[in-house]
């Protein structure tokens, strides 16, 4: 994978695609348990949830577009977030998964969105 952090002008955004880097050479989604990929920004937080064995996407959830879960990115936002994830997996026989933080860090609405994946019945 090529390191594409030296483009990067933001000093915290060099940070942060390092620590994606990292994460990412360490965790991958299988077909038992696909990889939960958060991905946020100031007003929207979309999920993706992937099978890194076929490199395929299995479902979106976001805070945007026709089948919006919540209205913002904030904590009770994440929360809505991860029980709309939650229910999605076990419609599809999916009891497990792995989570990519994707080089945030494990603080306000990302540890709310998995706290809700767990408290769904979801094993992170």
């Amino acid at each position: 994978m090529r390191k594409q952090y030296g483009k990067v002008k933001n000093k915290k955004d060099q940070q942060r695609q390092k620590r994606r880097l990292t994460i990412r050479n360490k965790i991958s989604g299988t077909t038992e348990r696909p990889r939960i990929c958060a991905t946020k920004s100031n007003k929207h937080i979309t999920v993706q949830i992937i099978d890194d064995t076929k490199s395929v996407s299995l479902f979106t959830v976001s805070t945007f577009g026709k089948a919006a879960a919540a209205e913002s990115c904030n904590i009770e936002g994440a929360k809505k977030v991860g029980t709309k994830i939650a229910t999605i997996m076990k419609q599809k026989n999916l009891s497990s998964a792995v989570f990519d933080r994707a080089g945030y860090k494990y603080t306000g609405v990302i540890a709310a969105l998995v706290q809700s994946i767990r408290e769904s019945g979801i094993q992170v």
